[in-house]
């Protein structure tokens, strides 16, 4: 039998409106479905395809051919026909282009019906995750709500509606949250993954998004971007740490994002099962950032080590415990907002620590550049604290330090020179005298045979063992045989390694 026009209709109908997929979509399945099953009484490399009248129901099937210009191209005939052939039908055919031959749609009997609905389901499904997709992947970076569905050890399965499940990890949950059947939830959708068994729509309850966006919600201004959320820190359940500034110098950032009587921040705090924000004054200066960062611990002094990034920060003895936090908490989320590396210590460590660094770049500045404590001292107050910075910088910064001439400060950056230049000569040695320790280290290596070696650019064991044995037979000396056990002994310690 073939298939009624009225039943392909009905059919795109039904499953159009069953699946909430387009009706062109529906019409696209069928027709590769019919396809599918006449393709299967010719060879098959044929290529077959089926059109649909979409307002009658009526089709029609073709055989289709690949023009090609010439024999070289030519590679399958069941698909393909050559250009000088084609153009005997029509002389206005060209390379590239496809002949369409109707044909006979074959009687579909029962195996026949069961090939099409599997084809049809299976391309409507298709359709069907490929429309979720989509839709979800708009929303990555929004909240969404839903009901549980399942609670499971490691993860639990929110309904979003629609037949569409949301997965929430078990790390992805606040810590010590309890949820439970039929509970309403909101959650950040933070990814949408295409697996087999169809879209899989990730949530979060413990990322900075889900503040980020409970913060967006609450607060209007950021919405209308009046107000930045530059940077957010989170210790889920427990506390939290956001950075805001303003693009109005008018309002007040951090009061704009507490509320009226910290009703704002109040709201965020219920949604986060209790989880303590702190609303913190973004600085573009990165130490007063820092402080901020702090609150409600106050700094009392802090030094910047650019290089590291890292900053040293001395607070009052009995302010340090608040400081730091419960297990080191509020360090740790301080840190995390500001992206530097916090040392928190008192007053007293401070000061300690700084005059035993005072000390050792005074007691280097004596020996490096024998000069007195005096000049040490001098070199330290104008803020220079390494030989680069005497050797490099420009000589007029030099020149502004108070009794120093041009013929002084030729004389110390020739000595910081000097002994950067030995540094850099003695290091390059020692690395030298390592490699060649490591050549020697191959049994029945001689030192002449290491010279010629290193000659080549091989200046250790590593690089011996690296070799093919066509490498070495240039070495003046080293036949074919003698390079292969030089090798094999240079790679003796891989084995004893792996045993």
């Amino acid at each position: 039998m073939s298939i009624d026009h009225k039943q392909i209709l009905l059919m795109v109908s039904s499953l159009s409106n069953e699946k909430g997929v387009g009706e062109d979509v529906v019409f696209e399945s069928i027709e590769k479905a019919i396809a599918a099953v006449t393709a299967r009484n010719y060879p098959e490399t044929a290529v077959i395809n089926v059109n649909i009248d979409k307002d009658t129901g009526h089709y029609e099937s073709f055989r289709c051919w690949t023009v090609v210009e010439s024999p070289e191209e030519l590679e399958d005939p069941e698909f393909q026909i050559l250009l000088s052939e084609a153009q005997e039908a029509d002389p206005d055919l060209k390379a590239g282009d496809i002949i369409e031959e109707p044909i006979d749609t074959p009687e579909f009997g029962r195996i026949e019906a069961q090939h099409a609905r599997q084809v049809i389901f299976k391309n409507v499904r298709e359709a069907e995750r490929q429309k979720i997709m989509d839709r979800f992947r708009r929303h990555i970076g929004d909240l969404v709500n839903g009901t549980v569905k399942r609670v499971m050890r490691e993860l639990v399965i929110v309904d979003l509606g629609d037949n569409v499940e949301g997965t929430m990890l078990r790390e992805e949950m606040i810590p010590r949250e309890n949820v439970h059947l039929g509970d309403r939830i909101r959650a950040y959708l933070y990814d949408v993954e295409d697996e087999r068994r169809g879209p899989r729509v990730m949530l979060t309850r413990s990322r900075p998004g889900m503040l980020k966006a409970l913060f967006e919600i609450e607060v209007p201004e950021i919405s209308e971007e009046v107000i930045e959320i530059k940077a957010i820190a989170r210790d889920p359940g427990s506390r939290a740490k956001i950075a805001v500034k303003t693009n109005d110098g008018r309002i007040d950032p951090v009061g704009a994002c507490v509320g009226m009587r910290g009703s704002r921040v109040q709201m965020i705090t219920g949604e986060l099962n209790g989880e303590r924000i702190d609303v913190v004054l973004y600085d573009d200066n990165p130490a007063q950032f820092v402080i901020n960062a702090m609150a409600p611990a106050e700094v009392v002094s802090i030094v910047v080590d650019d290089d590291k990034k890292s900053m040293d920060i001395a607070v009052r003895q009995d302010q340090l415990s608040q400081a730091i936090g419960r297990n080191g908490q509020n360090v740790h989320l301080a840190s995390e907002l500001t992206g530097w590396t916090l040392n928190i210590m008192t007053e007293e460590e401070a000061e300690l620590k700084g005059e035993s660094e005072v000390t050792q770049i005074r007691d280097m500045f004596v020996k490096d550049l024998d000069v007195d404590e005096t000049v040490a001292d001098i070199f330290i107050e104008a803020g220079f604290t390494t030989l680069e910075e005497i050797a490099y910088v420009p000589e007029t910064e030099l020149l502004k330090i108070d009794g120093f001439d041009a013929d002084i400060v030729e004389e110390l950056r020739n000595r910081a020179n000097d002994v950067l230049l030995a540094r850099a000569i003695s290091g390059a040695g020692a690395d030298e005298s390592e490699d060649e320790a490591d050549l020697f280290a191959v049994e029945g290596m001689t030192e002449a045979l290491s010279q010629k070696l290193m000659l080549k650019g091989i200046s250790n064991r590593e690089e011996l063992a690296e070799q093919s044995v066509d490498d070495l037979t240039d070495i003046e000396g080293l036949d074919a045989d003698q390079a292969a056990d030089l090798i094999m002994k240079a790679r003796a310690h891989w084995f004893t390694d792996e045993d």
